[in-house]
């Protein structure tokens, strides 16, 4: 009879065991995410510190589809997704696709930094399947002047100001809320 009971016991306490340690691993799931989200606002904050704050900088750009764009003017019809990326990055590649997949229904304007000549550039973008606007910032203006110390860095201006700015991987869900919040 003795071992019944102490069946039954180890059962019930098993059962017992099951729930706590699913609020424990929930629990611990919440605070990586926690910590996740606040390490990715941190380094957005420190490697956000020269880029520009409030209006944006002047931006006309030829781009190598053969467009003259005002991006700040453009920004006063629709908010306007400047992506700055590079074809030698390599956390670009996980970010451009979503830039591609959004450009289809969002203003994006994007800048390839220092990633050679024109034709370089347009061959790299053909043999990946984008076909979003990009000018070529070879010599690093465009970039000195929006103070660009991260590739890729997005950023999200409407009427002439800048409402949003990241840098490093961005998920799909990530740049499609913040094209939202802009609107």
């Amino acid at each position: 009879m003795k071992q019944g009971n102490a069946e039954n016991n180890e059962a019930a306490k098993k059962i017992t065991e099951k729930p706590g340690r699913l609020k424990r691993w929930a629990r611990e799931a919440l605070l990586m995410v926690v910590i996740f989200i606040t390490a990715s606002i941190a380094i957005d904050l420190w490697r956000g510190q020269t880029m520009p704050d409030g209006t944006m900088p002047e931006m006309v750009v030829s781009t190598l589809q053969g467009e003259i764009i005002d991006v700040k003017a453009l920004s006063h019809e629709q908010p306007v997704m400047i992506y700055f990326w590079a074809t030698w990055c390599s956390i670009c590649r996980f970010v451009s696709p979503t830039v591609n997949w959004m450009s289809d229904d969002y203003a994006v304007v994007s800048v390839a930094l220092s990633s050679g000549e024109n034709a370089r550039i347009a061959g790299y973008m053909e043999h990946h399947g984008y076909d979003f606007r990009t000018a070529n910032d070879n010599d690093g203006l465009i970039a000195r002047q929006w103070g660009i110390s991260a590739t890729p860095t997005l950023v999200i201006v409407k009427n002439g100001q800048v409402v949003s700015s990241t840098t490093g991987i961005s998920t799909p869900p990530g740049i499609w809320l913040r094209m939202q919040l802009a609107k």
